[in-house]
């Protein structure tokens, strides 16, 4: 099985990149994964909280972090040839030591910054503070053994989806020979 991370500071286009993948592979998502471990929640309410407090922030990641471990470990006991899985905090968790390969998904602070807004009814500031609390987006390029940019339309990144998949197509293919 081939395990593949996919990564992206808030507002890069995870989702999207999700969406275009899950039509060919199997998508799983570890942000749906902790809101099945935290329940109803409010999230707005509690990310006001966690992202203010540092502390309490720290105390939720140990609840949540290896809950959600566990929900990848149980994935890769599945029969898949290729599985990716969506893992925003991916090394600020350490969780891309259990991946093969990391997918990155790109974009600038600008429109990362503008999509949060517009997406989460966020002020200017409640976004910055969320950009700010993951690691700088160039190390984790750096990290990554494929990068995405989504600084442009839909069709843009839908194309350089597609590329990559062309490449995993033959990097299988290649593998099974």
């Amino acid at each position: 099985m081939l395990k593949i991370a996919i990564t992206g500071n808030i507002g890069a286009g995870k989702s999207e990149v999700e969406k275009l993948l899950s039509s060919e592979f199997p998508v799983y998502d570890t942000d749906k994964m902790a809101h099945e471990i935290l329940g109803n929640i409010d999230r707005k309410k509690l990310g006001d909280e966690v992202f203010k407090n540092p502390e309490k922030r720290k105390k939720l990641e140990e609840f949540v972090h290896p809950k959600i471990k566990e929900m990848i470990l149980d994935i890769f006991e599945q029969n898949f040839e290729v599985v990716f899985i969506s893992v925003p905090l991916l090394y600020e968790t350490d969780f891309h030591k259990l991946f093969d390969k990391v997918l990155f998904i790109a974009s600038d602070e600008d429109i990362r910054l503008a999509r949060i807004m517009k997406r989460n009814n966020f002020t200017e500031e409640e976004a910055l503070v969320r950009i700010k609390s993951q690691l700088p987006q160039e190390e984790k390029i750096a990290a990554a053994d494929y990068v995405i940019y989504n600084n442009a339309s839909i069709e843009d990144l839908e194309k350089q989806v597609s590329i990559f998949v062309g490449k995993l197509h033959c990097f299988i293919h290649l593998k099974d020979t």
